[in-house]
């Protein structure tokens, strides 16, 4: 499938999860609360109740737990949904910080900035954009985190090319993603239910951090969850890769 076809997949599959706020992804969590699928990856119930509006049950781990983010920093999200991860890293940063969110979709946008009025969240904007053309100033970001997002990118070199591009010397990455284990055949690639669940667009592992650090950055594998293959995609080769990637 062409980029242009993957990225309309995309993001018509995203704004419907928007407007119906709720998990579409091409897996057996369609069964399961937004709720008990966030905890499994990651997230702490009581961050979970204070912004549940927030949690739309995607995802494949809680970037916001892979590394330090410090008070007064500024952090980007790229591909930021209702705004979960924004409003935890928000938390975090303090009124002396700030958090960009970054979305390819209308309907994201117009539901994160709904959630953060709701929440009094005031050190949080949300920007509509696409993450392999970042609306964001060079040498600007001090951690960048991304959650099940960068797989669904068609460019994923341009992506780590653009992180690069904003982040300040030594910035971080801290990113939850999928990987697959084994190749899929080309049903499997063309099938736009799993490119819009997270599965069809990925790469194998090795080839995923080989363009990460061909990208100019320093690869710290956090963990690897394989669990992950069962309880959310019916056992398709693949993990949750939670990595933190330094600017070098």
């Amino acid at each position: 499938m062409e980029n242009s076809n993957i990225k309309k997949v995309v993001k018509e599959s995203y704004s419907k999860i928007a407007q119906n706020s709720g998990c579409t992804c091409s897996c057996s969590c369609k069964s399961k609360s937004n709720e008990s699928i966030a905890k499994a990856i990651g997230y702490l119930e009581e961050d979970l109740k204070e912004i549940p509006e927030a949690n739309l049950g995607l995802g494949c781990g809680n970037p916001t737990s892979l590394g330090e983010i410090k008070e007064g920093m500024t952090v980007l999200d790229l591909g930021s949904g209702a705004g979960i991860d924004c409003f935890l890293a928000a938390k975090k940063v303090g009124k002396s910080g700030k958090v960009i969110g970054i979305d390819m979709t209308i309907e994201m946008i117009g539901l994160a900035k709904e959630n953060a009025k709701k929440y009094g969240f005031r050190n949080v904007e949300f920007k509509l954009g696409e993450i392999e053309e970042l609306p964001v100033e060079d040498n600007s970001i001090d951690v960048i985190i991304s959650n099940c997002v960068i797989n669904l990118s068609p460019d994923k070199s341009k992506v780590f090319s653009e992180a690069r591009r904003v982040l300040k010397k030594k910035g971080k990455m801290l990113v939850s993603d999928i990987v697959l284990l084994k190749e899929l055949d080309k049903w499997q690639r063309g099938d736009k239910k799993l490119i819009a669940g997270c599965v069809g667009g990925a790469l194998l592992k090795e080839e995923y951090i080989k363009i990460i650090k061909s990208a100019g950055f320093e690869v710290k594998i956090v963990s690897e969850d394989k669990e992950i293959s069962k309880k959310q995609y019916d056992g398709i080769p693949l993990e949750s890769l939670k990595i933190e990637a330094t600017k070098v």
